[in-house]
C-alpha cells in the first residue's frame, strides 16, 4: 500500500477530481479517501499566519547590505554507523 497526499477542491456539484502520478496510469487501484477540510482565514496572509507582519518578506528580501556572505570550510563529517 502506498500513500499519496493530494489537495483538491470539491466543485458545486460535489465532484472531486483526483490527479495521480503518471506512473499509475493504466492500472487498477483500490482507493481509500480520508478527507479533512482545510481551514483558511482569508483575512491573514501566509506571513501573518506564521506570526510575521504582513509586509515582512517584502521589506526584508534582498535587504542585506553588508559584506558578501560566504560559506566557510565545513570540516570533516563524522562517519555514521547505519
Amino acid at each position: 500500500m502506498q500513500t499519496i497526499k493530494l489537495k483538491s477542491v470539491v466543485n458545486s456539484d460535489g465532484i472531486v477530481q483526483l490527479k495521480v502520478p503518471r506512473e499509475l496510469a493504466n492500472q487498477e487501484l483500490e482507493l481509500i479517501v480520508v478527507y479533512q477540510p482545510i481551514e483558511t482565514n482569508s483575512m491573514l496572509t501566509p506571513a501573518e499566519a506564521l506570526g510575521y507582519p504582513a509586509d515582512f518578506f517584502e521589506k526584508t528580501a534582498g535587504a542585506w547590505q553588508g559584506e558578501a556572505l560566504t560559506r566557510g570550510e565545513q570540516g570533516i563529517c563524522d562517519e555514521r554507523q547505519w
